[in-house]
């Protein structure tokens, strides 16, 4: 379930215990004014010394990563499915700093705001993120968790998580999936079936959080219905370009819509053409005359003619006809 920013930031900020409200909205408040220095509790454990880093345009690249357990997948987080954050941050600036940690040689983890990261890369900006020292895999994991709750994640990427559950065992099938992910077992089965979905393929679309299970339905069934090296002519052609980028449209909505037909007509394209089968032949005149009829059209096969027969039946086709 999607939880408001200011709901987020007090359980990134605040104590676990929500009978502490002062100390999350103190935390809030000290975020959203870019205190220096924060000391938070996380997760409600250990209590941890924030700095407030400006990370220069130029060094956000080079200087910052993502935590690699961070379900959200980068290589969807493009101008269009950013674009919620870009127009605020363009215009007002980068409204609250992300969360990190400190890895070796001055480099910054970040747990908390990669679609942040993301925009001021894409917008130039400086990047704003609170960094600590000593946060352990549990907390970083916990930060993480936390923030992707703010922006749902798409299919694809909680139907990652779910493969992950299923293939370490922690669940036996999609129906204790569905218990555990508080979510019907109609979403686990189309999110498993998005993250069995090459990320090329995803990648087509502006903003992979817009697709709903129909759309990845339709796609699992298009590309699992190629053989494999149709599977691979298929990529190869998503390769050249991303295809939401050739789509002469505006909005979403209406480019998510087009690349689904482009994709369509791909895939018909690679398969093989069923031959249509003929009319049957009738004959006429054994060894002479035979003719196919189909639908209003009729085709005369004639052999061993002689001119006056030929030109008398000709004669009577164009007194019929005419």
């Amino acid at each position: 379930m999607a939880i408001k920013t200011s709901e987020l930031n007090a359980r990134l900020f605040g104590k676990a215990d929500k009978r502490r409200a002062t100390t999350a909205q103190e935390a809030q408040k000290a975020a959203s004014e870019k205190a220096t220095v924060i000391e938070l509790s996380v997760a409600g454990e250990a209590t941890v010394e924030f700095e407030l880093v400006r990370v220069a345009s130029a060094d956000v690249v080079s200087r910052t990563s993502v935590f690699a357990e961070n379900a959200r997948e980068q290589s969807f987080l493009n101008e269009l499915a950013l674009s919620d954050i870009l127009v605020t941050l363009k215009d007002r600036g980068q409204q609250y700093p992300a969360v990190g940690r400190w890895l070796e040689g001055n480099k910054i983890e970040v747990l908390d705001g990669s679609r942040r990261r993301m925009s001021c890369i894409l917008a130039n900006q400086d990047f704003l993120v609170y960094v600590a020292k000593g946060i352990n895999s549990k907390h970083a994991k916990f930060l993480s968790d936390v923030a992707n709750a703010h922006k749902p994640l798409s299919l694809f990427e909680r139907g990652k998580e779910m493969q992950t559950m299923l293939d370490r065992g922690e669940v036996l099938d999609q129906k204790e999936l569905a218990k555990v992910c508080q979510c019907s077992e109609a979403l686990v089965s189309g999110a498993l079936k998005a993250a069995a979905l090459p990320l090329p393929l995803l990648q087509a679309y502006p903003s992979v959080g817009e697709l709903g299970r129909p759309t990845i339905v339709k796609l699992h069934r298009l590309f699992f219905s190629l053989t494999d090296e149709e599977q691979a002519a298929f990529l190869a052609k998503l390769a050249e370009s991303p295809v939401w980028q050739t789509v002469d449209a505006a909005g979403v909505s209406r480019i998510t819509r087009e690349v689904t037909l482009i994709l369509e007509q791909w895939s018909d394209a690679l398969k093989p053409k069923a031959a249509k089968p003929e009319a049957p032949s009738t004959e006429l005149v054994k060894g002479r005359a035979s003719y196919r009829r189909k639908g209003d059209s009729l085709a005369i096969n004639l052999k061993k003619m002689s001119e006056e027969d030929a030109s008398a039946i000709l004669d009577f086709i164009q007194s019929r006809l005419a």
